[in-house]
């Protein structure tokens, strides 16, 4: 949302609550079992005012807080890609390199879907796995998965071909899928150039972690429900109004506070 729009919705509302006070103004010339009703309709129109013209607004402070954070230099977003065996990770890393705001790019494992393991089949691969490539750092053995971590300057497209010989000359057989994991780190000012030139690409952030985030995550938890919110305009509607109930009473009273000490000054 625009400030320009912003501002109008805040404008509108606060011409709502001026109408609310209004009406709580013209409670001497209301009989005194009315004055539930006014309370009664000050806040329906503060929930009114707060659920159009408020919420749109208060929905917008994650991004507001996003904004703030990207801006603030030196920060830094790691977003964590899962990407499908059939993309050009080489290609993949010369795009996003390219871009300005990039620091690094890094294939940390692949994970290859397999059948369902029998308990025989299982220790058989947890134990021949680390066998088949020195460069498989670590490696784990689920139900119907095996996860391989890449030792540094080891690519997935290398891990892959070295388990994927392995299989062929074991089962004759070719593995067909396999998921790469990898981890880009950027400038936190360019995450939204970042996010939209991966989306081009098909690929989304699994998980992103950095200051932004960290600023979503943290506004969101603190923030109220629609409900919640729409109730809290209610009272602020019904505050005005019992202001305006009252005015003619604490004006008065208040004159007479200040002429009580402007006398005690001049003794």
């Amino acid at each position: 949302m625009d400030i320009i729009t912003s501002i109008i919705y805040i404008v509108l509302f606060i011409i709502m609550m001026a109408f609310v006070f209004s009406i709580g103004m013209l409670r001497q010339y209301m009989p005194k079992r009315e004055i539930l009703l006014v309370l009664a309709v000050a806040f329906f129109i503060g929930a009114i005012g707060g659920a159009f013209f408020l919420e749109p607004i208060y929905q917008e402070l994650p991004a507001m807080a996003s904004a703030v954070e990207s801006n603030m230099p030196n920060n830094e977003e790691t977003l964590y890609l899962d990407l499908s065996s059939s993309i050009d990770t080489n290609q993949l890393r010369s795009d996003l390199s390219s871009m300005q705001g990039f620091k690094s790019f890094d294939e940390t494992s692949i994970t290859i879907p397999m059948w369902s393991f029998n308990e025989r089949e299982h220790d058989y691969f947890a134990s021949i796995v680390g066998n088949i490539d020195s460069h498989y750092e670590k490696y784990n053995v689920t139900s119907n998965s095996i996860k391989i971590d890449l030792a540094e300057n080891y690519t997935a497209s290398q891990a892959l071909k070295s388990f994927s010989d392995w299989y062929k000359l074991v089962y004759d057989d070719t593995i067909s899928y396999a998921q790469i994991h990898a981890v880009l780190v950027i400038d936190s000012s360019k995450l939204d150039d970042f996010e939209q030139a991966l989306l081009e690409k098909g690929v989304v952030a699994s998980h992103i972690e950095g200051p932004i985030q960290d600023s979503v995550n943290n506004t969101n938890s603190s923030m109220l429900s629609d409900l919640e919110f729409t109730l809290v305009c209610g009272g602020i509607g019904v505050i005005v109004a019992i202001i305006g109930i009252y005015m003619d009473s604490v004006v008065p009273a208040y004159r007479r506070f200040r002429k009580f000490l402007n006398t005690k000054r001049k003794r």
